[in-house]
């Protein structure tokens, strides 16, 4: 992995979600040195800067499902764009948000290269509600059903229709905030789902293991989008939506170094990082510790 580029993609969106400040994720992880960090690991790294995100001054029609909507689809649209024309320039593309809604954008234009792509979802929720199941009509809890072609049509429809996963190719670690109607979709689809219940049971090497297997069997990439609301509040407070009960610091690096040494990760995303509601930026540098465990850093 060492001879790779790495292209940085910045994504300062809050659209997705309820609450201001994850906009000011990619500013906060800049600052907790994450070029530096994989500069000193040996990649070449190039910060290709943020998408301008245009912020309406409300949500949109009276009675709207999905918030935003139109802002999303433009900024998810470029995104897909963006992050096609890194792939092929042979750039490992590593987008950072900004609220986890940026995904649509992301797995859209890697879709564009990956007739079947595994995918690693590290999140305290599912994210694969649809508008009928979405109880906030916030597009940050939709994203992972719209990469498989469920949802409103101008979001699956980003990239072609025919770009999206197999949901038996992806796994979601982390799980402790899942709706009821997603809980109806993960079982129909044959989405895997490791919970909380499921790590404190088997352990975080028994999850991993079992997940790397199920991600990489027939797939032609990987993807990681890293959620840091995953990771227990205690360790990663500046989240916009935390849940107790999380991932732990050890068990998070050992997941990412797990991943570091199967070899199989050919893109990722760090998103939800909210400054406003952290502590002296802790959140960003437990997400750039991870980005360096994830990308081969060793204790020894």
């Amino acid at each position: 992995m060492k001879q790779m580029t790495i292209s940085m993609i910045g994504v300062p969106m809050d659209l997705g979600a309820d609450r201001r400040g994850v906009d000011m994720g990619p500013s906060a992880l800049r600052c907790a040195h994450l070029q530096q960090r994989m500069e000193k690991l040996g990649y070449t790294f190039h910060d290709k800067g943020n998408l301008v995100v245009e912020r309406p001054g409300d949500y949109g029609p009276e009675g709207e499902k999905l918030k935003y909507l139109p802002e999303i689809i433009k900024v998810s649209t470029e995104l897909c764009r963006k992050v096609d024309a890194e792939i092929k320039q042979g750039a490992f593309p590593l987008v950072v948000g900004g609220d986890h809604s940026i995904s649509i954008g992301t797995l859209k234009g890697i879709l564009q290269h990956k007739k079947r792509l595994g995918v690693i979802w590290f999140d305290a929720h599912a994210d694969v509600n649809i508008p009928e199941t979405s109880p906030s009509g916030n597009i940050h809890g939709m994203p992972l059903a719209v990469a498989m072609g469920y949802g409103h049509p101008d979001l699956t429809g980003i990239g072609g229709q025919e770009a999206k996963l197999n949901p038996t190719d992806v796994v979601i670690v982390g799980a402790r905030s899942v709706d009821e109607g997603e809980r109806d979709f993960i079982r129909s689809k044959g989405v895997h789902i490791y919970t909380m219940h499921d790590i404190d049971r088997m352990g975080m090497t028994k999850v991993m293991e079992e997940a790397i297997a199920a991600v990489s069997k027939h797939t032609d990439g990987v993807h990681l989008s890293l959620d840091l609301d995953a990771i227990d509040p205690l360790d990663a407070p500046g989240v916009g939506t935390p849940v107790p009960g999380g991932v732990t610091y050890r068990e998070s690096h050992l997941a990412m170094e797990m991943l570091a040494d199967a070899g199989i990760i050919t893109s990722a995303e760090l998103v939800e990082v909210n400054p406003i509601l952290d502590t002296m930026n802790r959140t960003a540098e437990v997400a750039v510790a991870l980005a360096g465990s994830l990308f081969g850093e060793k204790i020894m």
